[in-house]
């Protein structure tokens, strides 16, 4: 077997296929998703660089007897 698909070259028609039978409230509803799905990456990475970007504090010295 030389194709390296393993839907066999089918998932443009599958894809096509989909496309056509799915209505466009539920495209709204996958694309919605999809969008606060990146909005929730967004805000991890944004996190993530304030955190990374705040200045290191040292520790207190004490003077030991």
């Amino acid at each position: 077997m030389s194709e390296r698909c393993i839907c066999g070259g089918k998932g443009p028609a599958v894809s096509e296929m989909l496309r056509t039978m799915m209505p466009d409230t539920a495209g709204e509803h996958f694309k919605n998703g999809t969008l606060e799905f990146l909005k929730g990456l967004r805000d991890l990475l944004d996190q993530r660089i304030q955190t990374m970007s705040e200045p290191q504090t040292k520790g207190t010295k004490l003077n030991v007897e």
